[in-house]
């Protein structure tokens, strides 16, 4: 009776194992490929190192099919936008699909709307990941630096970023600095409008010309103890009277269908930075980005 009991456990097992493995094989299979887009003072990878580390790998060993933008470290989000347009364009070229799912990060966001705007027939989905859409503190204060020589060091940082990353952009850190102050947001969101939403703290239009738009973000800052940029970022999230990830205020991120906005995430972990160090106690970035994935697939997306 015992050996019976043991070998119809044994048996269920195996079969949940199986069921699992189909489940996982095919959870991130989009219909049209995933693009990510890096933020400011990003790239695609950096001496082998990943921005969106280790993201890429967990979407495609379950079935996506994912390519990594590279555009300018800084300049204007229309700027980016072109750039970002060129690539999308040469994806479609290389893989055959009709559209791709743009998620980006940070300064990513503006980037992908300026081109799901602009060409909306090459553009299933468009996310954001904590984006500043209405602008943020510190690109107020880096519009307007106190030492002009700030803006020349800024893009001397570009330029290394560029050069590490086998880039071949031009930077202008004076473009992405308007870009991210609340001025700059406020005039490129009357331009690209799509996605933003007209409240203070509310949801955009989930569908607009044909393209969903979906947002997330984190109010976390100090995060991880052995994660070095919490500090850098908490000394940034002294500069909010709202809830922040150290970079990104949490109405600022909104973007179409918010699918959630208090991760306890700070800028850094929303692209599971430094080796993947984050908070033990909330959800993997890696889980939010497949979460995503499979909310794309069902969505036939």
């Amino acid at each position: 009776m015992k050996l019976s009991i043991f070998f119809t456990a044994l048996l269920s097992l195996c079969f949940a194992q199986a069921s699992l493995a189909g489940w996982w094989s095919g959870y991130t299979e989009t219909k049209y490929p995933i693009v990510l887009v890096h933020g400011n003072l990003g790239f695609d990878e950096l001496l082998g190192y990943e921005y969106f580390y280790d993201i890429p790998h967990n979407l495609e060993r379950s079935g996506a099919t994912v390519f990594v933008a590279h555009v300018a470290a800084v300049n204007s989000s229309e700027e980016k936008g072109e750039q970002l347009l060129i690539q999308v364009e040469e994806i479609l070229a290389l893989n055959g699909a009709e559209k791709v799912n743009l998620i980006g990060h940070s300064h990513g966001g503006p980037t992908l709307r300026y081109v799901a705007s602009l060409r909306p027939e090459l553009v299933a989905s468009a996310t954001s990941i904590a984006s500043p859409h209405k602008g943020a503190p510190l690109g107020d204060t880096l519009e307007n630096p106190d030492d002009p020589a700030a803006i020349e060091i800024n893009n001397a940082v570009a330029e290394l970023i560029n050069f590490l990353s086998g880039g071949n952009f031009e930077q202008d850190a004076a473009a992405a600095n308007w870009s991210l102050s609340h001025a700059g947001a406020a005039e490129f969101n009357a331009l690209y409008p799509e996605g933003i939403p007209t409240s203070e703290c509310g949801e955009g239009d989930y569908e607009v010309n044909g393209v969903k738009y979906y947002s997330w973000s984190g109010t976390g800052v100090l995060t991880n103890l052995f994660d070095i940029s919490d500090l850098l970022l908490g000394l940034a999230s002294l500069q909010f009277d709202e809830e922040n990830d150290g970079f990104v205020g949490r109405c600022g991120s909104h973007m179409g269908m918010v699918i959630r906005d208090n991760y306890y995430m700070n800028h850094g972990d929303e692209i599971n930075w430094l080796f993947g160090l984050y908070s033990i106690f909330d959800t993997s970035p890696i889980s939010t980005y497949r979460q995503h994935a499979n909310r794309l697939k069902n969505a036939g997306l």
